[in-house]
Order: structure tokens, then sequence, then C-alpha cells
């Protein structure tokens, strides 16, 4: 694809309540407000490594937490003109860190929400996909409503229309599958007009029905003859020690090659929420910027190893600080 070209996200902006630090949700009177939402967090991760990127959302008309919303995504550079104003509240969700062998927890708060409400039609793809070379989702939008559900995959079916990349994540979110179906009986549908998916060990079991008994490199082939539309498959592996302690690594098959990222151990995590989202705007930057799949791969776990440092939803890692964990290894040594 044009590397020149803007990438567009699309999915629900959420206002985000956070217990701060370690706490407990209202062990103090005190909730940290921002914002947060994977797809727009990729969005805002692509802005902060040079790339155009636009990301479609549904908000509350006269509502000024949309106002608000719209403002952060300028404010991180990433465009907003394409963004629908309607009907329906701003969708929540609260957050509870974890440490140690406490695991963090979210509670989401996004019935009726106006993304919940959006149905096809709401949103006119062909003038936003124009000036766009890729086209980013995530299984997040379908499990919120059948009609959210049924305007991604009018959104996917228009994207590769217009010749676009679609990569899809399928960041399983099981609480929020209400709605009638479930993600296997959606899902599915949506890999016909997917490029390139990512997932891990579960998810692909779980929503797409594949499975391979712990070898990868089964999985991922067994993926591309399962859902022979798609053209890669990459699955990130995330051991769990603690909620503090993390390894991670990833891996990526295109149906000629099976390649491996190198292997970090994340200690002392700041916090994991969007090192899944961090990942997905590393691959996406590699994919169109980087010369071979590996070092595609390379920068998008090297940039989630980082997110895991870093506060808040939005990956805010620059360049030259992925290629120096790269280079070095992240010795965390003083620059200056």
């Amino acid at each position: 694809m044009n590397s020149a070209k803007k990438v567009v996200t699309f999915g629900e902006l959420m206002l985000r309540l956070a217990a701060p630090g370690t706490e407990r949700l209202l062990q103090t009177p005190r909730l940290v407000a921002t914002f947060g939402g994977s797809e727009a967090n990729v969005a805002i991760g692509l802005s902060f490594l040079g790339v155009s990127a636009s990301h479609v959302t549904v908000l509350p008309d006269q509502n000024p937490l949309s106002d608000m919303c719209i403002g952060e995504l300028r404010h991180h550079g990433v465009g907003t003109s394409d963004i629908v104003r309607s009907s329906g509240r701003f969708g929540l969700y609260y957050l509870e860190s974890g440490a140690n062998q406490r695991p963090p927890r979210i509670l989401y708060d996004r019935e009726g929400s106006a993304m919940a409400l959006a149905k096809p039609g709401d949103v006119h793809w062909e003038p936003i996909f124009q000036d766009a070379g890729w086209f980013h989702v995530s299984e997040i939008t379908p499990a919120i409503s059948a009609s959210a559900a049924d305007l991604t995959l009018d959104g996917m079916r228009r994207a590769k229309k217009s010749g676009l990349m679609v990569s899809c994540d399928l960041n399983h979110r099981k609480n929020l599958w209400k709605w009638g179906s479930d993600a296997r009986d959606v899902m599915p549908v949506l890999m016909k007009y997917t490029d390139i998916v990512v997932g891990n060990r579960e998810t692909m079991d779980v929503v797409l029905g594949v499975a391979a008994n712990g070898d990868f490199k089964a999985l991922t082939r067994k993926s591309l003859k399962t859902y022979p539309n798609l053209k890669t498959v990459v699955l990130t592996r995330r051991e769990s020690r603690s909620a503090s302690h993390n390894g991670w690594s990833a891996c990526l098959d295109d149906g000629k090659k099976f390649l491996e990222s190198r292997h970090y151990e994340i200690t002392h995590i700041v916090e994991r929420v969007g090192g899944g989202d961090a990942f997905d705007a590393g691959l996406i930057y590699g994919l169109m910027k980087l010369p071979t799949l590996q070092e595609a791969l390379e920068f998008a776990s090297a940039i989630a190893v980082l997110k895991h440092s870093i506060p808040g939803d939005f990956s805010r890692s620059t360049l030259e600080e992925v290629h120096s964990l790269l280079k070095d290894g992240g010795t965390g040594k003083v620059q200056r």
C-alpha cells in the first residue's frame, strides 16, 4: 500500500474512570477521568509514530464530553472530521489496576451509548476512504450491539471495495456480548473482509473456532487455511506471571514464512491496558514503513512492551524510543 496514505480506525471512545494508583475502586472518593478506546488508542499510537491517522466513531450530540473527547484526539494529531454526532449517551468504563497477584479489573457501562445505537447508513464511508490506505477495526465494536456489528461489517466491506488494507484485532471482551449473538456467530463473517488478523491462542479458538494444541505455527497455518481471505495472521503471547510481571512475545505468519519476535520479561508493570493497541499501532507502522516482516514484528512487540510503562490508554512512544529499546534491550539508563 501507499505508505503516505492515512490510516482510518473505527470504534467507540469512552470516558475512562480509574481508581488512583493501585487503589480499589472507590477505596477513596476519587476517580481519575481520561478518555480511552481500543481503536482510538491505535490511531493515537500511530500519530506519535508520525503516521497520518483519522478516527471514526459516533458520539452523543449536544454533550460537552463529546467536545472534550474530540479535542483530545486533535491534541494528539488524530483526524476527527469524520466523527458522527447522534443520539445516545457517552460510554463509560471503570478501571481498577491490579498489583502482584491481584489482577486488574474493568467494568463497562456502554449500553445505550451513541456507538451502540449506531447503524449502517450513519457513517458515510466512501469519502472517508478516498485518501486512506488502511482500515483498522476490532472485535469490541461488533460486541456492543447488533447494529454496531452491522455498521462494522458495512465499513469493512466498503473498505475492501475501495482497495484498503483491512486489519482486525480479536481483542475479545466476553462481558460485552449480550445482544443475542456471540463472537463465534459474528466474527467469522468479518474475516471475509479482513487482510490481517491479530489475536492470541485463546481468541483464535473462542472467536474463530481454530485450535492447534499449543503449536503456534500449526495454529497460524490452520487459521490461514480456514479463512482463505486472510493474508497474514499475527498472534501475541502474553505470559501473566502476576499483574506486575508478564512475559511478552509475538509471531507472524503470511503463509510463506512463520516469524517470531524476541521475548521480553516485563517487570514492575505500570499499566497493561492498551498494550495490545500499542502492538497494533506498531504492527501497522511496521508493515507500512519497514522493509521486512521480521522488523515489523519486532517493532510492534517493542512498542507494546514500552506501553506497559505508561499510565493511561494511549501509547505515547516515539520512533526513537522504540528503536532504542530494539537496539539496547531496555537498560533503563538515564538519558541526558
